[in-house]
This record gives structure tokens, sequence and C-alpha cells, in this order.
């Protein structure tokens, strides 16, 4: 794990800038890709040399106007600007991404917590730790990814189904854009300097080899959950899922809900939970 995540990032995003997307002109020769420090450096409105250190991790105090600058000349998206902050956060020293990133994930469901899921059902919802470990769950739940073999074991491990579990490749006809996202989701808790969040990652590399390891190496982005996620489920055929995380307090948990994003796919929900048909309405975008 790169302890230059800062530099990587901003350097990532000047190569995928070009010239003309900040009314520079696109000469002959480029031999870097996107924008040169210099060019970057101008729209910026910082030198060239305190660019390099930035990149090259020998500045690690970089100023809000400084992040501002950059990410306003380099046209980030707004999860690009939060992930940039965060970033420079734990470069400084000032947090560690996650709370309480020095200790063992929470793995205790609070009982108001849990009294939450109760009034969730059917919908199918599960309480997560940062680990992507599932502590608790609505029946709902099981009956939509206990078939495809994520409830498996004493401990199950969404990204840990995802990278170890073949039945996962099937399960889901996304997987590449899937695994990014959970790729992406256990770099920013790594980067925090999470023990726990480091051994997962040791374990996945040693079990997922180059599936693992080259999502997790690319220059860091920010994980960008689909609004839509496509599951093959056994029983009842594809379903489109629309997703809702909602950070529990402390941030240690979230609840992650999921929702028919079509009526086909409320029907089916209805039909493995056993609810009446209406339970579960379709939300759309």
């Amino acid at each position: 794990m790169s302890d230059n995540e800062l530099g990587a990032f901003l350097r990532a995003r000047r190569e995928a800038v070009k010239p003309a997307d900040v009314g520079l002109p696109d000469g002959p020769r480029r031999r870097t890709p996107g924008l040169r420090r210099s060019e970057l450096a101008t729209v910026a409105g910082v030198s060239v040399e305190y660019l390099t250190r930035l990149e090259q991790g020998r500045d690690r105090n970089p100023s809000t106007q400084v992040l501002v600058a950059l990410a306003d000349a380099l046209r980030m998206t707004p999860e690009e600007r939060i992930h940039l902050r965060h970033l420079a956060k734990i470069i400084s020293g000032g947090i560690a991404l996650c709370p309480g990133a020095d200790q063992a994930p929470a793995r205790t469901v609070r009982p108001t917590v849990r009294a939450v899921l109760d009034r969730l059902e059917p919908a199918p919802a599960a309480v997560l730790n940062r680990l992507g470990e599932v502590l608790a769950h609505t029946t709902g739940y099981e009956r939509v990814f206990g078939p495809i073999g994520l409830l498996d074991g004493e401990s199950p491990n969404v990204i840990a189904y995802v990278f170890t579990d073949l039945r996962a490749r099937i399960a889901y006809p996304d997987w590449d854009r899937v695994a990014d996202e959970h790729a992406a989701a256990l770099r920013l808790e790594s980067s925090g300097g999470d023990a726990y969040a480091d051994e997962l990652v040791a374990e996945l590399t040693f079990a997922a080899g180059e599936a693992f390891t080259e999502r997790f190496t690319v220059p860091s982005a920010p994980p960008r959950p689909a609004p839509v996620e496509r599951l093959a489920h056994p029983e009842a055929g594809e379903l489109r899922l629309a997703r809702e995380a909602l950070d529990l307090a402390g941030g240690e948990q979230r609840l992650l809900v999921h929702l028919p994003a079509d009526a086909a796919t409320a029907a089916a929900l209805d039909r493995l939970t056993g609810r009446h048909p209406g339970a579960l309405r379709a939300v759309t975008a």
C-alpha cells in the first residue's frame, strides 16, 4: 500500500485531463498524457515546485485553498473532491478515515438497529461493518443472497465473497464493475492506516491474485456505487436492485437496503419472501 495516495490521485487526475478541457492548446509532441505539471500549476495558480512536492509526497499539508484550486483546475466531480479531501486529511495525520481504525471492527449490532431491521421486512437489508462483514440481516436479505452463497460460513463478508467465491461471477452479471467498487472501497479503508483492512487486503491478494491486486493497485479513485445492481438469482432470475446505504451512529457500521428497481423485480421479491403482491414497490431514480 502506497503512503502517497494523495500524490498518486493528483497525478492520475492530471493525466486524465486534456489541455483543451482547461482552455489550453493541445500542441504536438506531447510525451505526457493529459496535462503537464506546468500547465496544471498555471491553471490552478500554484508553483510548479509546490505541485511537484505534492505529487511526490514531499509536502503533506496542503491548504484547503490549494486543494480547492487543484480540484477546480482538474474539473473534479463532487465525489472526487470528497475523496481528495479525505486523502489530504489522512496524509496530514489530521484524522484516520475510519473512526477507531486502529481497533477491531465493530461486530456487535445494537438492539435498536436490530429493531430497525425488523421494521424493514420484507426488504433485503443488512448491517455491515467497515470490512464488509455481514453482522445482521433481514429474512428478505437471506432469501435473496443466501442462495448465491454470500451468507455461507460463520462470518460472511461481501468483499471476500466477490473476489474469492466463483459463484459471485455468476451471481453478478456486472462482476467487473462490482469488483472495481469493492476494491476501491477497501483501498480507501486501508489508506487510513487500518491494520484490520490491511489484513483483509493480504488475504485477498493471496486468495484472488490479479483479479484483486490489479484493481487494488490502480491510481486512487473514489468508490462509485452503481445506482442499480443486477443480480442473477438461481430461483427468481435476474433482479435489478436499487441500493441505499445509511451510516449508523459512530460511522463503524452501515445499513444497506436493497429495493426493487422495476416492477418485475418487485414481483420476484414478493414471491421469494412469500409476501402478498405489492409488499415491495419498485423504486425508480
